[in-house]
Order: structure tokens, then sequence, then C-alpha cells
């Protein structure tokens, strides 16, 4: 996968990992614990993707450039690695929308685009409909 887009799925994971822990009372020593991220991190960060600016809600073109659908979600996998992209096709105005996982390996980066070679909306409408856990839902 391309290395900026990689850093942007990686940003969503590093905030996964922050919102994991927060409300987890740890023992701490003065002076010894970093909390955040250290400077160099924030270097690397400032070259990755805003998963909120420019991941979700984006259109998945395909390699003709014809539009295949949106990305609707991320999903962060429990050991906090980003794993799959949810992308909607079909439907109009959220009716009729068919959502799929596709793991987040298989996109590409081409001038600025989320690309998904080989899609199709027919291809991704043939794909079985993602369904979040009941769980997630509470």
């Amino acid at each position: 996968m391309n290395k900026q887009l990689t850093r942007g799925f990686a940003i969503v994971a590093l905030t996964g990992a922050l919102v994991g822990t927060a409300g987890v009372a740890l023992a701490q020593q003065a002076g010894s614990t970093t909390l955040g991220i250290s400077q160099t991190e924030v270097k690397e960060l400032i070259n990755g993707w805003s998963v909120k600016k420019q991941i979700l809600g984006a259109t998945v073109y395909n390699e003709a450039q014809e539009k295949v659908g949106k990305v609707d979600d991320i999903i962060v996998a429990p050991d906090r690695s980003v794993s799959y992209a949810i992308v909607g096709a079909g439907g109009f105005v959220g009716l009729g929308k068919h959502e799929v996982a596709i793991p987040v390996q298989q996109f590409r980066q081409s001038a600025g685009k989320l690309v998904l070679p080989g899609a199709t909306k027919d291809a991704i409408k043939a794909l079985p409909e993602f369904e979040y856990s009941k769980a997630a839902k509470s």
C-alpha cells in the first residue's frame, strides 16, 4: 500500500490505542511516563492522511477513474491495527446502500484519490454485506 495512505490508516490505529487506554488507571512514576506522542512521531503524523478530512466519506475509484463507492467507516482491529475500510456502493441518499469490508492493503493512492484496483459498483454489490456486531452498536 502507498506509504502515505498507510500512515493515514496508522493514525487511526494510534488514535484507537489512545482511546482504548483512556479511562484506565495505570500505575505511574513521576517523570517516567510519556503522555501523548514524541516530536519524532508528530513529524511523521504531519505527513499522514487525516481520516476525518481525507478518508471518511472519500469517493473510491477504480483504475479507470470510475466511482465505485465511498468510504463509510474504518475498522480498527482489537490489536489496534487498521484492518478494513467499510465501502458503501449504490443506493440513493443512504437508502439501499450496500456496505462491504475491504482490507486496507487493497487500496492504492493515485493523484490524491483512493483507488481500489479491479473494483466496479457491481463487483462491490456482489460481495457479502458487512454488518456491525450488536455489541458495537451499544
